[in-house]
Order: structure tokens, then sequence, then C-alpha cells
């Protein structure tokens, strides 16, 4: 058994170096973008916002201030039943255009934050939508470098990159490398013409797709996945008419979490949709990442308690493990100018191992607490 166990590890280990490595091609193979033309397409700025009265001002903010054409922008903000002073906010703001929508759902619902989209979308006059959240802010040139992107790659759906930024304390520096890694893997998916992952926090697609997609139609029972699997779905057709913006000028900052329990609900959330992809080579991909962090686990286990047979394998596969990491998330470092955040990567790979099994498993099974509600 011991041995089975040291077989399986080794190939897992070399499989997930592959894949690393693949990845690391994918964000290679995305180019800079330079030279970009004047957008000229309409554009509407589309954020569902619940209890963001400490946030919204600063995002309204930051997408009134951008380098951008005043009248072919439109932002929109749908209060998703909050019981702070959001509405009243985001009303200071009806001169300069900013439009509110209020939900007044009376039934139960899982997803608010598709319905609070697609509210939106149905009544909103840009040509193409852009998403991001109520916590997010932007350099001056990020909606013109969103949409010159945009325009010159003719995309259908477009991703850009989301980084933690003003971090207070370890952990949440720790949260920044790790989402690197993630934001990192869904442009390298791009870059590889095999989408698998995006973010809703800086994601462009055209509104004529979305309709032609049914919309969230599929998906709408879900309380995450307005970006994931809505980019799964224009992949299904249009895998070579997605994109994604490498460029330092289109990033949305956000908050990493202030603590390990919104930090697990955050991402318990993100992994309640893992299984429910079309396409079941992601799922199988996922499955078999989850598997090689559940064998090391064990491995390590083991290793503890005496067993000496399982040591050399454990640590080829560990090593080999912060090795590839490491040469795959140095390019995202560099992008986002924090190369001081790879001192802690050892540390980020020993706890991804132990987080990894548990969100999986957590992540499909019951409800977790999103915003105030009970979801699943």
């Amino acid at each position: 058994m011991i041995q089975i166990l040291n077989y399986l590890l080794i190939i897992f280990a070399c499989v997930y170096a592959i894949l690393v490595l693949w990845m690391r091609r994918g964000w290679l193979m995305l180019q800079t973008p330079r030279n970009l033309p004047i957008p000229t397409k309409t554009v509407s700025v589309i954020i569902a916002a619940r209890n963001e009265e400490l946030n919204i001002r600063r995002t309204i903010e930051s997408i009134l201030g951008q380098n951008f054409p005043i009248e072919l922008l439109e932002l929109i903000i749908i209060d998703d039943h909050s019981d702070d002073n959001t509405s009243t906010i985001v009303r200071e703001y009806a001169e300069k255009g900013v439009k509110l929508i209020q939900l007044n759902e009376n039934g139960r619902l899982n997803s608010y934050k598709k319905l609070a989209i697609s509210r939106a979308i149905d009544c909103c006059k840009g040509e193409i939508i852009i998403t991001t959240d109520a916590d997010c802010r932007m350099g001056p040139n990020w909606l013109c470098t969103v949409m010159g992107t945009f325009e010159r790659e003719d995309a259908y759906l477009q991703s850009s990159p989301v980084i933690y930024s003003e971090e207070t304390s370890f952990f949440e520096r720790l949260q920044t490398l790790e989402f690197l890694y993630l934001i990192g893997l869904g442009a390298a998916g791009i870059g590889n013409r095999k989408p698998t992952t995006c973010n809703g926090a800086n994601l462009a697609y055209r509104k004529d797709i979305f309709k032609q997609m049914g919309g969230f139609k599929g998906i709408d029972e879900l309380a995450s996945g307005d970006d994931e699997l809505l980019l799964h779905k224009v992949a299904e057709r249009y895998p070579e008419r997605i994109t994604f913006c490498k460029s330092a000028e289109a990033v949305v900052y956000t908050d990493a979490k202030p603590n390990l329990k919104s930090f697990i609900s955050q991402r318990r959330r993100w992994a309640s949709k893992s299984t429910k992809y079309k396409n079941k080579g992601v799922i199988a991909l996922g499955i078999s990442i989850w598997f090689f962090n559940l064998l090391l686990l064990i491995a390590s286990i083991l290793g503890l308690l005496g067993v000496k047979l399982i040591g050399l394998a454990a640590i080829f596969a560990l090593l080999l493990k912060m090795l590839v990491e490491s040469f795959f998330i140095q390019p995202m470092t560099s992008f986002a100018k924090r190369n001081e955040l790879l001192r802690y990567l050892p540390i980020l790979s020993l706890a991804h191992i132990v987080y990894l099994v548990y969100i999986g498993i957590l992540g499909n099974v019951g409800k977790y607490d999103w915003k105030g509600r009970q979801v699943k």
C-alpha cells in the first residue's frame, strides 16, 4: 500500500509540474497591448452592491474619473436589498448620470447577484457590458485600456487582471500572492486557448453575446458563477473570441479578506461551482489537482507518524511542487510589481495543501454564508 502511494505521488507530482509549466507558457503567449485604438463602442459598467456603504463611494469616483469619453459610458449600480446607506450614497451621483436599480424580491432566491446583473443588462444602453465589484478601485486609464483591447481583438468576452492591494497583515499579503497565482492561471488558460477561469470584478463581454447565450439561464441556480460559468458558456461556442487584457493599466484593485473565517467563506463559494462545469476536462483537471494535494497531505501525515518509506517520495513531490509554482508565479509578481511577495511562497505552498483539500470538500457540501445570506 505504501509503495502504491509512493508511485501515485511521483506520477501526480510530474503531471502537476507539466500542467503548471504549460500554464506558464499560456501566460507568456499573451501580449501586452500597445498603441490601442480610441474606443468607439458604448459601455455599461455594472455593479451589484449589497451593504457597501464603506466602499461604494470610492468605486464610483474611480469610474467617473476615467480618461474615457463620458458620452460612451453608463454606470449602473444595483442595490441588492442593502440595509445600510448604499442606495443613499449612490443617489448622490444621480446628477452625474449614475443609475440606481433597487431589487425588491419577495421570494427567496439562491443567486441574487445574477438577477441583479441580468436586470441591469435588460435596461442598459451599452453595446459592451463590464462588471466589477463595489469594493474595487481602478487607475484613470482602466476603461480605455480594457475597451481599446476589447475592440482591437474583436472579443466576445474579455477577462482582465484583479489584484489585492493595501494589505495590513501577513495573512493578507499571503492572500495577495495566492490570488496572483489564481489570476495567472485564468490568464494562462486564455493564452493557451483553453479558457477555464476569470474574475467578475474585471470582466467585459458583448451584450448581444450575453443574450445569444441565454444570459445566465442554466447556471442561475448557483449563488456564484456569474463570471466563470458564463465564460464556459461562451468558450463552448467561441473559444477563439475570448481574450485577456495583459496590461498594468487594466488592473482592478480590491482587498484581501481580513480574517480566516471570511477567507474560507469566499473560497468555499468559489469552489461550489467547480463541479458544475459542462467541460468535463476542466472538472477532471480540478479533481486531479485536488487529489495530488490529498496525496501530499496523507504522505505528510504518515511521515510525521514515522512511516519512513513514504519520506523520499513526499519530499520529491513537495519540492517539485514548490519549484514549478515558483517558476510560474514569478512573472505574475513581476507584472504586479510585487516581487517581494515571493518570499512567502514556501509558506503558501505548504498551507495550500491543507486548505485546498479542505475547501474542495467543503465547497461541494451544504450551504455557506454570503453577505448575510445562506446560499449554496
